[in-house]
C-alpha cells in the first residue's frame, strides 16, 4: 500500500520533503533542541551531564527542552511544507484522547513491572507510600511530570507526527511504521555502554515506537501517544524509581521504590537499562502490536487516489 495520509488529507497546495532529508532534518531538529537546552540553559546556570542523574532540576529543565524540538517541526511543517498542525496529528479531539493514552500508557507499563515483580525480579525498598502527599515531593514531581509531557511530546512530534506520515505518503504505512520505529530505537542507542541489556533495550524501544505507531493510526490523532508516553516516563521513573532508558531520576518514588533482587536474571529485570530492557517488556509490547493489528490498524487506511 502505498500513498496513505495518516492524521490529514494533503492539500494541493501542501509539499513533501524528501525522505532522505527528512531523516538528516529530524536528527538536526533533536540536537538543535538538545544543544540550545544544555548550552543556552543549563551550562549557564552551572549544570554539568552528571546532575542530571542526581539532582530534578536539570533533568526537568533538560526534558522541558523539547520543547525547542517541536516548535522547529512544526515551524517546517507550517512555512515549508504548507500543512497544518492539524497534518502532524495534533487535531481539536484532545482531552479524551490525552486522557485515554494516559491510562493505556500507565496500565501497560504496570503490566510491564507487575510481571517482573510475580516473577521475583524485583522487591520493594520502600512501603506504598503515595508520596505526592509530601510537599517536598510535590514540587519535584510537578516539574518533572511536565518535562516528561514535554519530553514524550517532542519524540511524538518527530517520529510519529511527522516522520511517519510523511514516509507513509510515499512508500506506504508498513515502510512508516518501521522506519520510525528503527529511528526511534537507535536515538536511546548510546544510553549505556554496549551490553547485552543494550541490545534487548533497543529490541524492545523499536517495539515500543511500532505500539505508539499503530495507535497513532489507529485513533487519528497524536495526543494519545503522547500522553501514553510521558505515563510510561514518568510511573516508570517517579512512580517505581526505576531506570529510564537507562537514566535514573533523582526523586522519591511517588508509588512505591523497587529495585532488582540480587541474584535475578538481567533479562527479567533489565539490568542496567531498567525494565525496558525486560522480556516483560518484550511480551507485552508484542502482544499490544497483535492486539492493534488485530483491530485493523494497518487496514484502516485508505491509499490515495
Amino acid at each position: 500500500m502505498s500513498g496513505v495520509e495518516i492524521f490529514a488529507p494533503r492539500t494541493v497546495k501542501s509539499r513533501r520533503t524528501w525522505t532522505a532529508a527528512a531523516l538528516i532534518l529530524i536528527v538536526v531538529f533533536f540536537l538543535v533542541g538538545q544543544l540550545t537546552t544544555i548550552f543556552a540553559v543549563l551550562k549557564p546556570m552551572g549544570y554539568h551531564k552528571a546532575d542530571l542523574d542526581t539532582q530534578w532540576q536539570p533533568l526537568a529543565i533538560y526534558l522541558a527542552g523539547g520543547a525547542i524540538t517541536i516548535l522547529l517541526i512544526v515551524a517546517w511543517a507550517v512555512l515549508f511544507e504548507r500543512r497544518s498542525p492539524a497534518a502532524l496529528g495534533f487535531n481539536t479531539r484532545i482531552a479524551g484522547a490525552y486522557l485515554r493514552g494516559l491510562l493505556v500508557g500507565g496500565l501497560s507499563l504496570g503490566a510491564v513491572v507487575g510481571v517482573i515483580f510475580a516473577a521475583g525480579g524485583y522487591k520493594a525498598v520502600g512501603s506504598l507510600s503515595l508520596g505526592l502527599l509530601a510537599p517536598a515531593v510535590l514540587a519535584p514531581f510537578i516539574a518533572l511530570f511536565g518535562g516528561y509531557m514535554i519530553q514524550g511530546a517532542a519524540e511524538e512530534t518527530m517520529l510519529r507526527g511527522w516522520l511517519m506520515p510523511l514516509v507513509a505518503s510515499r512508500h506506504g504505512l508498513i515502510a512508516a511504521v518501521l522506519l520510525n520505529a528503527g529511528f526511534f530505537a537507535l536515538l536511546h542507542a548510546s544510553n549505556i555502554d554496549p551490553s547485552k541489556e543494550l541490545a534487548l533495550g533497543i529490541f524492545n524501544l523499536f517495539l515500543f515506537a511500532v505500539v505508539l505507531s499503530l495507535y497513532a493510526v489507529k485513533e487519528g490523532s497524536l495526543w494519545g501517544v503522547c500522553a501514553f508516553h510521558t505515563a510510561w516516563n514518568a510511573l516508570l521513573g517517579m512512580g517505581f524509581g526505576l531506570e529510564v532508558s537507562g537514566q535514573k531520576v533523582a526523586i522519591a518514588p511517588i508509588v512505591v521504590g523497587l529495585a532488582p533482587v540480587s541474584n535475578a536474571p538481567w533479562w527479567l529485570t533489565g539490568g542496567a537499562f531498567g525494565p525496558e530492557a525486560s522480556v516483560a517488556t518484550t511480551i507485552v509490547l508484542a502482544g499490544g502490536c497483535a492486539y492493534l493489528i488485530a483491530k485493523g490498524a494497518l487496514t484502516n487506511r485508505s491509499p490515495l487516489s
